[in-house]
């Protein structure tokens, strides 16, 4: 962000970086599994290793493993690591029976597959040994006091550790702010800041050559895919209604009913197990809990999720936060909420059509009414189908605010492509995995979360 050039550069080399340890961990493979490269099988692996490398290139991109900060612990780095290794490894198998190259043995693409966590997880963590503590530049952030706070531990250089922040409020005068963006490399805008004073700050932004971060109003999100054209002589932007277009509702409905099928046969095992054991910790209680919540257009629908929580928790409170250590919750609820076993059902829901597989969370009409009254643009959410998952989910924490979680919501609409479900999809894997999108919200917490709901997929 300090200069758009050496980010790339960094992003470059990273990426490189991680296609060479790729490579090399096969030809490590090859040494291991033989301690030689036996002609038919090596030929095998040199035709496959333009695959070989594309479907590492696919899934570094995906899972952005040359996105590194100062936040990166060894623990990040090897969730992130580990994931996109494993996507690499199957469907590097797959294309060696695509291309029938069935010469390349299974086992070197296991060991390799070892290997290349291990050598990209030892690289970045060295990188960001290496890199941690350089100052890479100087952000201008300016708003009020709130944001002020919220942003300054959030503004990090992508690539680095050090960037030091300079703060400004919006009702300072443009010539004071002028002079502290001479001593920046950037600039970030927060949503607070009037249209007037945005529009004069970026006019002197690119008078200094400085690049202007903005974080959108939800209004901004709502101009976004604007299309522009001439009314005689003068320019106008026309806004298109919120939602999908019919071609798109197909496509995601194929999707939907292609990938829900596909899942609930494969997990037909798992959905047995947790049947059981949610079963055989109380007889009395039903194995799945169905609770009513909004889908699009706000028309109401039974959601399905396996029990993780006592029968009968909001009957003498009504709706209420749910917490990390919520004594409502059973011993069984804790783990199938740890592992996210207890959204399986909701691939019914999909099949259904009632909800499909990447979108906004579905929320109870309860919280949906007191976050719209806080948010008027909220109700845009459900102009599509609600899903299993979604941008929010994949790019946000639980402790994310509703708000910068609804810009997601809504990016994610005006936005739609199939391209972005899948990405958010092979995303998820890595959701999952990760206890900070999964933790229980507090009391101060301003989030909806409801009897059955937790972690990064609800809201």
């Amino acid at each position: 962000m300090t200069n758009m050039g050496e980010s790339r550069n960094h992003r470059l080399f990273l990426i490189t970086a991680d296609l060479l340890l790729v490579l090399i961990a096969y030809i490590s493979a090859f040494y291991v599994r033989y301690f030689d490269f036996p002609g038919r099988n090596w030929d095998a692996f040199i035709s496959l290793l333009p695959w070989i490398l594309l479907i590492a290139l696919f899934f570094i991109a995906v899972y952005e493993l040359y996105s590194l900060d100062q936040k990166h612990q060894i623990s990040d780095i090897m969730r992130k690591t580990i994931v996109a290794v494993a996507m690499m490894t199957f469907l590097t198998m797959a294309a060696s029976y695509l291309f029938r190259e069935f010469a390349m043995p299974r086992s070197v693409v296991l060991i390799a597959s070892v290997f290349s966590v291990v050598l990209i997880v030892v690289f970045k963590t060295l990188y960001l040994k290496i890199t941690r503590g350089k100052v890479v530049g100087r952000v201008l952030l300016i708003g009020n006091e709130h944001n002020l706070k919220k942003m300054t531990n959030k503004i990090k250089h992508p690539m680095l550790r050090g960037t030091k922040v300079i703060h400004a409020h919006g009702t300072d005068a443009i010539d004071k702010i002028d002079h502290l963006l001479q001593r920046s490399d950037y600039a970030v805008l927060c949503t607070d800041i009037s249209k007037e004073t945005k529009s004069q700050i970026i006019y002197h932004a690119m008078e200094r050559n400085k690049n202007v971060y903005v974080i959108p109003t939800l209004y901004e999100l709502l101009l976004q895919r604007a299309a522009t054209s001439p009314l005689e002589d003068t320019m106008v932007m026309g806004v298109k209604p919120f939602g999908l277009t019919w071609d798109k509702v197909f496509v995601k409905r194929v999707l939907d009913i292609i990938g829900s099928g596909l899942l609930i046969l494969l997990a037909s095992p798992v959905f047995a197990f947790v049947a059981v054991i949610v079963k055989l910790e109380d007889r009395k209680s039903e194995i799945i809990f169905k609770q009513e919540r909004l889908g699009k257009n706000d028309k109401p629908f039974m959601m399905y999720k396996f029990r993780s929580m006592i029968s009968g928790a909001e009957n003498q409170t009504g709706p209420v936060l749910a917490s990390a250590d919520d004594d409502r919750i059973t011993k069984v609820g804790h783990f199938i909420r740890s592992t996210r076993l207890d959204e399986l059902p909701q691939l019914i829901n999909v099949l259904k059509g009632d909800m499909s597989l990447v979108g906004p969370r579905p929320e109870r009409e309860f919280f949906t009414r007191q976050l719209a009254q806080k948010y008027y643009h909220y109700g845009y959410r459900n102009r599509v189908k609600p899903g299993v998952t979604g941008y929010a989910q994949v790019m946000g924490k639980y402790s994310t605010e509703v708000e910068d979680k609804l810009r997601f919501d809504l990016y994610y609409i005006r936005n739609y492509s199939l391209w972005l479900d899948v990405v958010i999809l092979l995303k998820t894997f890595l959701v999952i995995f990760e206890k900070s999108k999964s933790e229980g919200t507090s009391a101060e917490d301003e989030e909806g979360s409801s009897e059955e709901d937790r972690s990064s997929m609800n809201y």
